[in-house]
């Protein structure tokens, strides 16, 4: 496989949107995995393989991207600064795609994870981004926000709205309000494809990012599940569901 130079830019905008990369070392193949070397970090880079893969695919059209609004819902005064996507899901509802092409993170101050010299644990599509305070030589990460590249449809599709389903109660083992069984009792009301999920509970319409519920499954092609034994108090609270799909 021959890897032009515009695949290298491309890659490049994808992990550091563009910024903080001061050089380009070497990208080969491992895998079914690539991995990006620059001077002060190595990025393995699962999210790409079709883009390099696929002859179909030109640097037009694998280009057409939308990047995410910032996130920051950590800081490390803790073990250190846990961006975790699924977290950022639950928070923040409906405002990241369900597969990103990529991750980006810097510093609150706007410095590059790359420029800020720092041993980062995780930073992927799959996981999100985590920096540990035990990792660093002063025992202690900066505060880091991160975002998502996604398809440039996320940006510019027009959402339309299902009404509220709740099909289910925690009263057993939990609240499963999972996509295929609202589709089954609702034919015809839920797109092929959802691209967002919101949740809110059914007594106070309280987001489901606040009740401090651990949740399952929270996903727009999955639906939700929130089960009782991950709970401390080991019962959910009941919840209704709605989906977002792109207007006819």
């Amino acid at each position: 496989m021959t890897l032009k130079a515009t695949n290298v830019n491309l890659l490049v905008a994808l992990v550091e949107g563009g910024e903080g990369i001061t050089k380009v070392r070497r990208i080969h193949p491992l895998g079914t995995k690539y991995v990006l070397m620059t001077c002060h970090s190595v990025f393995l880079l699962s999210e790409v393989t079709q883009l390099l893969d696929s002859s179909a695919e030109t640097e037009t059209n694998a280009t057409r991207v939308c990047w995410t609004k910032w996130f920051d819902r950590d800081n490390p005064s803790g073990p250190g600064d846990y961006e975790i996507l699924y977290s950022l899901r639950k928070q923040y509802p409906g405002q990241i795609c369900p597969n990103p092409g990529a991750i980006e993170a810097q510093t609150l101050t706007g410095i590059s994870a790359l420029a800020a010299g720092e041993k980062i644990y995780r930073s992927d599509t799959t996981t999100g981004f985590i920096c540990r305070n035990r990792d660093q030589r002063d025992k202690r990460c900066q505060d880091y926000r991160v975002r998502f590249s996604c398809p440039s449809s996320f940006c510019t599709v027009k959402v339309c709205w299902t009404k509220w389903f709740d099909r289910d109660n925690p009263s057993g083992t939990g609240d499963w309000e999972l996509l295929s069984s609202l589709r089954k009792e609702n034919p015809g009301k839920i797109c092929r494809k959802p691209l967002f999920i919101k949740a809110v509970t059914t007594d106070t319409n309280t987001p489901a990012s606040s009740t401090g519920n651990n949740f399952f499954m929270f996903h727009p092609s999955k639906g939700l599940v929130c089960r009782n034994r991950d709970q401390r108090s080991r019962k959910c609270r009941d919840y209704k569901v709605k989906f977002g799909c792109p207007c006819p």
